[in-house]
C-alpha cells in the first residue's frame, strides 16, 4: 500500500481533538484571506472567491465536513465584506446576493463530495481491515489444524506400532512355529504401516513421490532385517506420483517383496544384492524388485502358492485393479507389479 493511500485512510485527522480542528480551520480562512488581500491588485474585478474555495476544501479534506462548514462560512463572510462592491460592508444588491448564492452551491457540493469520499474511503479501510482480520485468523486456524493433523497421524502411526509390540509380546509365550510365525509376521506389517502412515498423509494434500517414498520404505525394511551384507538399490524414474489411499498398497507389496527375498532369496547367504525398479510403461506403472539370492524352489509354482504373503500382495494389488507376477530368474527371482497410472497418480 502506498504512502498516500495509508494517509487517506487516516483522514479525517485528529477526530479526538476538535479544538486543533477549529483552529486550524480558521488559520487556513485567515491565510486564505492574507493571501487574496496581497494579490488582489493581479487578480481582475469578479473572483472575490479565488483563494477561499482552497481553503475550504482542505479543511473539509483535512478534518471533515463540520471544519468544512465552518471554513465555508468564515470565507464567505470575508469574501462578502472584503472583497464584494462594496467593499468593507455586506452588501445586499442582486449582483452581490447571485455571488454569495453561487459561493455556497460551491462549497456546499465541495464539501459533501469530500464526505462521501471520506466515507467510501473509511469503508474500504474497515472492509479492508476485516479481510485482514479474516485472513490472520484463517491463518491461525489453519496452523492448529495442521498441528492437530500432524498429531493425529502421529498418533495413529503410534498406535498401529503399539499393537504390533503388543502382538510381538505375545508372540514369545507361543511355542507353535507356524503360531509365531504368523504373530512376527503381523506385527512386523503393522510396524511397517505405522511408519508409512507417518509419511503419506500431509495436511496440504500434496501427493507422494513415489521414488523418495520407496528410498524410506526400503531403508525402514532393510533396517529392521540386520542384514548389513545385503544392499537394496532404489531405481525409480521421478515424476511418478501417488494418492495416500495407493501409496499405502503399493508400499506394502514392496515390503513384502523385499522381506520375502530377504528370507527365501538369502537364506543362509550373508551378501547380496537387491534393486527396486520403478519406471513408467506407457499409461501403466511397472515396479520391480528383483534379487540375486537363491531363486524359486524347485517345483515352486507362483500361481498355486498359498503363502500369506503372497496372498496379501495379490489382493492388494487386484484392490488397485493391477497385476502381480512371480518368476525365477538365472540368479535370483524377480517381482513384477503392474499398476494403471491413470487409477493411482498423476504425472508431473
Amino acid at each position: 500500500m502506498s504512502r498516500l493511500s495509508r494517509f487517506t485512510e487516516r483522514l479525517p485527522l485528529l477526530p479526538e481533538r476538535p479544538a486543533v480542528q477549529y483552529a486550524t480551520t480558521a488559520g487556513l480562512c485567515l491565510f486564505a484571506l492574507w493571501l487574496r488581500w496581497t494579490l488582489d491588485a493581479a487578480f481582475p474585478p469578479g473572483y472575490p472567491f479565488l483563494t477561499f474555495f482552497p481553503a475550504v476544501i482542505l479543511s473539509s479534506f483535512l478534518f471533515g465536513p463540520r471544519p468544512g462548514t465552518l471554513a465555508a462560512v468564515i470565507c464567505g463572510l470575508f469574501a462578502w465584506y472584503v472583497f464584494i462592491p462594496p467593499r468593507m460592508a455586506f452588501g445586499t444588491d442582486a449582483g452581490t446576493l447571485t455571488a454569495m448564492v453561487f459561493y455556497t452551491a460551491v462549497v456546499t457540493t465541495d464539501i459533501a463530495l469530500v464526505h462521501f469520499m471520506q466515507s467510501a474511503n473509511a469503508r474500504l479501510h474497515a472492509a479492508r481491515e476485516e479481510v485482514r482480520a479474516l485472513a490472520e485468523e484463517r491463518r491461525h486456524l489453519a496452523e492448529r489444524a495442521e498441528l492437530l493433523f500432524q498429531e493425529m497421524q502421529h498418533r495413529v502411526g503410534n498406535n498401529l506400532q503399539m499393537v504390533g509390540a503388543v502382538i510381538a509380546l505375545q508372540m514369545r509365550g507361543l511355542t507353535e512355529p507356524a503360531a509365531r510365525r504368523a504373530l512376527s509376521d503381523a506385527s512386523a506389517r503393522l510396524q511397517v504401516i505405522g511408519d508409512i502412515q507417518r509419511q503419506l498423509y500431509r495436511h496440504d494434500g500434496e501427493l507422494v513421490s513415489l521414488d523418495d517414498f520407496l528410498r524410506e520404505v526400503c531403508a525402514k525394511t532393510m533396517a529392521s532385517s540386520a542384514r548389513p551384507g545385503i544392499t537394496c538399490t532404489i531405481d525409480a524414474a521421478p515424476g511418478i506420483t501417488l494418492r495416500p489411499d495407493s501409496a499405502v498398497p503399493v508400499a506394502l507389496i514392496v515390503t513384502e517383496a523385499v522381506a520375502n527375498a530377504l528370507e527365501h532369496g538369502f537364506a543362509g547367504r550373508h551378501s547380496g544384492a537387491i534393486v527396486v525398479r520403478l519406471a513408467r510403461d506407457g499409461d501403466v506403472m511397472l515396479l520391480q524388485v528383483e534379487d540375486d539370492g537363491a531363486g524359486l524352489a524347485p517345483g515352486f509354482v507362483p500361481a498355486e502358492a498359498d503363502s500369506l504373503g503372497l496372498r496379501i500382495s495379490r489382493v492388494l494389488s487386484r484392490q488397485l485393479d493391477g497385476e502381480i507376477a512371480l518368476e525365477g530368474r538365472e540368479s535370483g527371482a524377480c517381482m513384477t507389479l503392474r499398476l494403471p497410472l491413470a487409477r493411482l497418480s498423476d504425472i508431473h
